[in-house]
């Protein structure tokens, strides 16, 4: 491991030149990923490891769109992709990679497969963590281990694409083999991670939850509507409106933050641009600051993940979920935003 200083706080990382993609292939030789469920995190994962060299199998519902999208991925029925039971069944490592909700419906089949020796596989710490909940607690005689991409399935597939990876964490709930470690280390390293980072499963589901529903989805939607809806009520166009909130964050700011932090980005803006951001920062740092303590004592409390579990095995969740969406596509905010991506450069007809 690489000890690395993270703002004065020195972590243990595992790298690639560290854990080499020879080595992980070594410790998995003689065995079957079964990738159950294909649908937000299974194809990436799934794909990285098979162009990685390992041997993948998919369990998946068939008749599902994710069945059909597994197969036009290359993956044959009969010889690498089968029904979740099949697959379950046929694997060695279970990575249990199908929705929160999914993932307690189908937990009586997946542990009734479950062999000794086996790793069960998880990107998620939430249907171990809120057992009480789930229901989902694994035998004592199967390794349970964690590798948790910070990133959409999409991404940990387009990363490994241009060669850059994505970073995850990992985490070893329970070492009944002795080698729960390094099988966790080389399914992360298969999967195409950047670095590896350890955590618990308490950690990851917490800091996931609240990350989400915080600074990566909610407070960025909810932030982006705030200033769009001050902007029109003041007279600005809609395009005006949504460049200035959204287009300028998405195809320049951001990125420069990505590439070499804020402080960086502060510092090669306008002077006009620097002083405002700088005043204001602390001000919106602490109206959040409140909001973001109620979420977290949320997370703890299980209360989020009940109405997960709630909502998301309600027979008209899909229904409701589309409904919910369509609100927010066809909403004059991101309406303008569809209008303003058309008319990016690389998506006018030349």
């Amino acid at each position: 491991m690489a000890k690395i200083d993270f703002g004065g706080v020195v972590e243990d990382v595992v790298t690639r030149s560290e854990f080499s993609l020879e080595k992980a292939r070594e410790v998995l030789k003689n065995e079957t990923i079964a990738i159950l469920g294909y649908g937000v995190q299974g194809p990436g994962q799934a794909l990285n490891m098979k162009d990685n060299g390992f041997n993948v199998i998919i369990g998946q519902r068939k008749g599902t769109s994710s069945w059909d999208k597994a197969m036009s991925d290359g993956f044959e029925p009969g010889k690498a992709l089968f029904s979740i039971e099949e697959a379950a069944r046929r694997g060695t490592v279970l990575q249990n990679l199908l929705s929160d909700a999914g993932q307690v419906s189908t937990w009586p089949v997946i542990k009734s497969f479950l062999n000794e020796g086996d790793a069960l596989y998880f990107s998620h710490g939430f249907a171990v963590v809120y057992k009480d909940q789930t229901h989902i607690i694994p035998p004592d005689n199967v390794d349970v281990i964690l590798v948790a991409p910070k990133g959409s399935g999409r991404t940990v597939r387009t990363n490994f694409l241009d060669g850059s990876g994505i970073n995850s964490s990992y985490a070893v709930f329970q070492d009944y083999t002795g080698r729960a470690t390094e099988r966790t280390l080389a399914l992360g390293i298969a999967i195409g991670s950047g670095y590896l980072f350890p955590t618990t499963f308490e950690k990851e589901v917490y800091s996931d939850l609240t990350g989400e529903r915080g600074v990566l989805m909610g407070c960025l939607s909810g932030v982006m509507e705030a200033q769009y809806q001050v902007l029109r009520k003041n007279g600005h166009s809609p395009s005006e409106a949504f460049n200035e909130t959204v287009e300028e964050l998405t195809q320049s700011l951001i990125r420069l933050v990505a590439e070499n932090g804020m402080d960086w980005m502060f510092g090669n803006c306008s002077t006009t641009a620097q002083r405002g951001a700088l005043d204001w920062s602390p001000r919106f740092r602490d109206a959040v600051r409140p909001v973001f303590d109620e979420l977290y004592a949320s997370v703890i409390s299980g209360k989020e993940t009940r109405r997960v579990l709630e909502a998301n095995s309600a027979p008209d969740y899909r229904e409701k979920l589309q409904k919910e969406l369509d609100e927010i596509k066809n909403s004059e905010m991101w309406k303008a935003g569809a209008a303003v991506r058309s008319l990016r450069p690389e998506n006018q007809k030349k």
